[in-house]
């Protein structure tokens, strides 16, 4: 900051809000500003640059402006580029995607429980921070990351409680680092303002819920289901979410790797329903020689909330990379700009965070099918529940009932595409829940 240097400035006066504003007119020390004369078709008088030899380049008036619609450039540099949220010197250029990573373990067969396995899963997708509360049954996952996590390079913290684990888990992934923490029922539902806020801000990480029989306490270390519709809809606003349902010890492990991946792929929060059975059960397991992972995809100066597309996926900067960030859980712009009155912005907000889950449900739904080439009957199960399920269906055939079983992997987003041509195709539905019926209903939606 000097006034033997001379500065260029460039206020872009389609997005200076003028009248309705006039920060950089009273912010700016050295009066470079004045109020304008001319009036837009919105009515506004955007600022001028009046004074631009009096500039120090102390860029307050950069800083504070709301619209990030002012550059300040010592002249001789790159021209600034106004309102691409990047004023700091950018120290990574764009990247990201898909790759072949080695695995974690040693490739072969592995036997452990299922909350450990979720935990490699983790480390093998990427994982570099965990911050957690103890919980039954899911403290298995943050003993194991405790340990595995320092000899990886990556940090663990216990928190004082869910709320601010789930914080942490945000902070951490913002700062570059891949990030989870996993919990059960009354953690889970201490945890949803924040995830709320991931949405919102579409920070990708991953929330492991090991369910647990409730409401509130309940009985903490038996199994059930009863989280389903919560994780769906336990946040307020409506928006889209992905959820997993792993059945077995291999699927802790590749089901976790998985939700890295679309976590990091669809910038969302992705949600894991294992339960104390997934989680406290012992199997072998197998652990390939190298997984596909995704890694957070990054165009410097790149829009960090919108795309061209209503139903793409911005580019998602780090702190401390030279980007200038703006995170907010209020309404904002592609900028990170709040805009808490504008509706025509909260509706394009909220349609894209939604269709960027459902216009990719294809890619994302994912299920298996059991004799289904003859069946008068669909089982359609999901979670430690599948497995009896397969052992009643398998009885069934034996008798030589006609019964075919639909195993539900992703249960949000919900592939009702094919519940609706199994509608077409089979006499009646049979839904086993350890809950009240939660995904049971969802079916006779799309029946």
């Amino acid at each position: 900051m000097s006034k033997d240097k001379t500065y260029d400035i460039e206020l872009d006066a389609d997005l200076c809000k003028g009248s309705d504003c006039y920060i950089c007119v009273n912010a700016c020390p050295k009066e470079v500003f004045a109020e304008g004369h001319e009036i837009t078709p919105k009515g506004l008088r955007p600022s001028q640059v009046k004074q631009p030899e009096e500039c120090i380049g102390c860029s307050i008036c950069e800083y504070l402006c709301p619209e990030l619609g002012i550059a300040v450039q010592e002249r001789g540099e790159t021209s600034p580029a106004v309102a691409t949220a990047t004023r700091g010197k950018r120290t990574v250029q764009s990247s990201g995607g898909w790759t072949t990573v080695p695995s974690s373990l040693k490739p072969g067969t592995h036997y452990m429980m299922g909350d450990e396995a979720c935990a490699e899963g983790a480390i093998a997708a990427g994982c570099g921070f965990y911050a957690g509360y103890p919980i039954t049954p899911a403290s298995e996952i943050m003993v194991h990351m405790a340990k595995r996590l320092p000899e990886t390079g990556g940090v663990f913290v216990q928190m004082e409680d869910e709320i601010g684990s789930m914080a942490a888990v945000i902070g951490a992934s913002w700062a570059g680092v891949k990030s989870m923490t996993a919990t059960a029922g009354p953690g889970f539902s201490l945890m949803m303002e924040n995830i709320g806020y991931a949405c919102m801000t579409e920070t990708p990480c991953v929330v492991v819920d090991i369910q647990r029989a409730g409401p509130s306490t309940g009985q903490a270390s038996r199994p059930a289901s009863g989280d389903v519709m919560q994780a769906k809809w336990g946040t307020h606003g409506g928006v889209e979410i992905i959820a997993l349902a792993p059945w077995s010890v291999q699927e802790m492990y590749d089901l976790t790797i998985r939700a890295f991946n679309l976590s990091e792929r669809f910038r969302v929060p992705v949600i894991v329903l294992g339960d104390a059975i997934t989680g406290h059960l012992r199997e072998s397991f197998e652990v390939p020689e190298a997984e596909e992972i995704f890694n957070r995809v990054k165009v410097p100066g790149a829009p960090p909330f919108g795309t061209d597309d209503e139903r793409g996926v911005p580019p998602m900067p780090s702190f401390g990379e030279g980007e200038e960030l703006l995170i907010t859980g209020s309404t904002h712009n592609e900028y990170g700009v709040r805009k808490t009155a504008d509706p025509d912005v909260h509706d394009r907000l909220v349609r894209r965070l939604s269709k960027k889950i459902t216009a990719h449900a294809d890619e994302i739904a994912d299920y298996e099918l059991r004799f289904e080439d003859d069946a008068q009957r669909m089982v359609v199960a999901y979670g430690s529940s599948g497995r009896s399920a397969l052992w009643a269906v398998k009885a069934a055939r034996s008798r030589g009932q006609r019964v075919g079983m639909l195993r539900l992997r992703t249960l949000w987003p919900f592939p009702g595409d094919v519940i609706e041509e199994w509608g077409h195709r089979c006499e009646e539905f049979i839904v086993p829940e350890t809950n009240l019926g939660q995904i049971s209903q969802v079916v006779r939606q799309h029946t």
